[in-house]
């Protein structure tokens, strides 16, 4: 298939081969494709998740709590394999009837809580511990304020530029051109902001960082995509210095192993239930135990 004009049909139809990598796991409907009931641990917060930048977030904002010794913030951590279709599990469409990843069950109360959404889990964690979320009304303002530009943003940086640029079963230039444009666009919109600020909130770290960092920082870090010499990403002086700082911080080094099932074995800890299983429990010790 060529990089050819398109004329839509009068009503589209689902080709269940078109999609590339992602073809067998996207579809048009919604809810559950088998009976899989999710395990559960011994922790009152329950994560379902990968290590994507979505996923980062929240196994990011539960290091930082337990950095700060907030014991109710120790979790369980279970890998979702979305390429398996782990996703699509009837018991994980209980917690988040959109099939995505990150989802979180809190079982601290009477009730068990589901919690869906990135960044309505950061928000969850930030209200229910009181950290990480300015208490002044201005300052909590511009932390939402970057919190939703995330939210709204990186969906043209993963599902646009990434996809079109990794992903697709063929290269579009159009499609590429396009979303490159718009991802630069926002790393410089970043990097404007960075230039008069420490962090996305001013001089306090917060949510709004931990919801930006797993992608804009993986971004100009070359972490995903391999996409940094052709957006020119050394050019976004602010931003790199930014993606620098925080990823020093040893919770962030912790929250980017939790889920992860690529890469280096010792940077793996597939599943997480205590904080002994970052020595413990990485890939590598457990293929050595093997």
């Amino acid at each position: 298939m060529t990089d050819t004009e398109y004329t839509p049909p009068k009503v589209w139809k689902w080709n269940s081969e078109n999609g590339g990598n992602w073809a067998k796991i996207n579809r048009p409907i919604a809810g559950a494709t088998s009976e899989k009931e999710l395990p559960v641990g011994k922790h009152p917060l329950q994560l379902y998740s990968l290590a994507t930048p979505n996923g980062v977030k929240v196994t990011v904002m539960l290091e930082e709590l337990l950095e700060l010794g907030h014991a109710g913030a120790e979790y369980d951590a279970y890998l979702i394999n979305i390429g398996d279709g782990d996703q699509f599990g009837s018991g994980f469409v209980d917690i988040n009837p959109n099939s995505k990843i990150p989802a979180l069950m809190d079982r601290s109360g009477d009730t068990p809580q589901r919690v869906f959404e990135s960044g309505s889990i950061l928000l969850y964690l930030a209200e229910k511990f009181g950290e990480f979320l300015p208490k002044d009304p201005a300052a909590r303002t511009e932390c939402m304020n970057w919190l939703f530009w995330q939210m709204g943003s990186a969906p043209y940086l993963g599902g646009g530029f990434g996809h079109f640029y990794s992903y697709a079963p063929f290269k579009i230039e159009y499609c590429i051109d396009r979303f490159a444009m718009e991802v630069k666009r926002q790393l410089d919109v970043l990097d404007r902001h960075l230039a008069n600020n420490r962090y996305m909130s001013g001089d306090e770290y917060t949510i709004a960082d931990m919801a930006i960092w797993p992608w804009y920082g993986a971004l100009v870090a070359n972490r995903i995509y391999e996409a940094a010499e052709f957006l020119s990403t050394h050019e976004y002086e602010h931003v790199n210095r930014w993606e620098k700082e925080i990823g020093e911080r040893p919770a962030i080094q912790r929250g980017k192993m939790v889920n992860r099932a690529w890469g280096e074995l010792n940077e793996q800890l597939r599943e997480r239930h205590d904080a002994s299983d970052f020595e413990l429990r990485t890939q590598d010790k457990l293929e050595a135990a093997e």
